[in-house]
């Protein structure tokens, strides 16, 4: 019996096509859509997108200067549940800061990060409010849920969005910032 190399391999490609395009397709419409169609959908979310891998979900949101990043990530929690499954979430805001803002973040680093080595939370408002006396053209905020403290400088036209894990990282960088 005698195979012919060119049928096989034509059945072969188009085999290896169809099993990866039917996953991408999958990937794409069941997961990567769904996902950022309810992130879109939130209050304070002017784009969103997300990438799926086997162990991580990113989404990249560009908010609204009045957003509360705890409400959407609580949302994102609760509505992408089924998505999300064991993956890691890693939610990157990609709102762009201005130097000013950064300059007053910076002013504000040491006393926040050494509130969140000492689990001292409810130092952290205290902080943004003397940043907020201090510099009097800037608003600030600061939420915290059960994995993150969430942190809002602005200044009416530019807002600088932090997010800080409650378990820090080993080498004591905050990934997000």
């Amino acid at each position: 019996m005698k195979l012919r190399l060119l049928p096989i391999m034509i059945s072969l490609i188009g085999t290896t096509v169809l099993l990866f395009g039917g996953w991408f397709v999958y990937q794409s419409v069941a997961m990567e859509s769904p996902l950022s169609s309810i992130v879109r959908q939130l209050p304070g979310v002017e784009q969103a997108s997300a990438e799926i891998s086997a162990s991580e979900i990113r989404i990249d949101l560009k908010l609204k200067q009045d957003a509360s990043l705890r409400e959407i990530m609580e949302t994102i929690r609760k509505e992408g549940k089924s998505v999300i499954g064991d993956r890691k979430l890693n939610v990157v805001v990609t709102n762009p800061s201005t130097e000013s803002l950064d300059r007053i973040w910076s002013g504000a680093l040491f006393d926040v990060a050494q509130a969140m080595e000492k689990r001292n939370y409810s130092s952290i408002p205290d902080t943004l409010e003397a940043l907020a006396e201090k510099y009097g053209n800037i608003r600030t905020s600061a939420e915290m849920d059960e994995e993150n403290v969430y942190i809002r400088i602005s200044d009416g036209t530019h807002s600088k969005f932090v997010i800080l894990p409650r378990v820090s990282e080993r080498l004591g960088v905050w990934p997000n910032e």
